[in-house]
């Protein structure tokens, strides 16, 4: 593969490490979409001789960036640009597991896909203007027959135009590998606020519930790149017979 040559200045502030600085240019380049996802990116030797560094640094710059789940290693075939698409991170951000800890895809079933005009809690959320184009899409996701989370997302109409409901319900792939490919959107990480809260009519009988049964409220943002948000999800979870499950570290 060819490395394109850079006019970038590495240098920097005198208390940033090179390696750091090299990994803010990949970065760079990771959002200006140069290598897609999915796609191997040049060798540590390439990028070493590309950016006038020791191949230790590149390295140094690539485990940060792995790390964050950037990009991906494979033993003998090379680096790669991480995608939603692949199996260990279609679910990446949701923590819900069975209680029997079997792991189980989940399956999807649209409820609405619709444009509207951002309220004000929605907008600052996603840090547009109040009254801007948004998207909703509410969903269930079901384990087997059992719905056991309820998903409200609201996502920037202007960042997500020809997103509908016709779009939605064909693709069988999962969502976020529909932004990433045709939308040009990577979720690269995300935030989360947990409570409990009772159901409401409405939230119990699309989850087989009795009203006022405990669910778990898990709100999220997701941003990309330049910590720019891009999602906002409000999902309601049962946990009778599945748990959040968290890894610290």
């Amino acid at each position: 593969m060819s490395t394109p040559t850079t006019t970038r200045d590495v240098s920097g502030p005198a208390f940033s490490p090179l390696y750091r600085q090299i990994k803010e240019l990949l970065t760079q380049d990771l959002q200006s979409g140069l290598w897609k996802p999915g796609e191997v990116i040049p060798s540590e030797f390439e990028l070493a001789a590309r950016f006038k560094v020791s191949q230790g640094t590149v390295r140094k710059a690539i485990d940060e960036l792995a790390a964050e789940n950037l990009l991906v290693r494979r033993q003998g075939k090379g680096t790669f640009v991480a995608t939603h698409a692949e199996q260990n991170t279609q679910y990446r951000f949701l923590r819900l597991r069975p209680d029997d800890d079997r792991p189980r895809a989940l399956q999807r079933r649209l409820l609405e896909c619709s444009r509207a005009r951002a309220a004000a809690d929605i907008a600052r959320a996603l840090e547009i203007k109040a009254g801007d184009p948004a998207v909703l899409v509410r969903r269930l996701l079901l384990d087997g027959e059992q719905a056991v989370v309820l998903d409200e997302i609201w996502l920037p109409g202007r960042a997500f135009k020809g997103l509908t409901h016709e779009r939605l319900s064909t693709y069988r792939g999962p969502m976020y590998a529909l932004f990433e490919a045709e939308f040009g959107i990577r979720m690269i990480r995300a935030e989360e606020k947990i409570r409990a809260v009772a159901a409401d009519a409405s939230a119990a009988a699309l989850l087989a519930v009795p009203p006022g049964a405990p669910l778990l409220s898990v709100e999220r943002r997701s941003f990309t790149y330049g910590e720019r948000p891009v999602e906002l999800r409000r999902g309601l979870y049962r946990t009778d017979a599945h748990h959040y499950r968290n890894e610290l570290s």
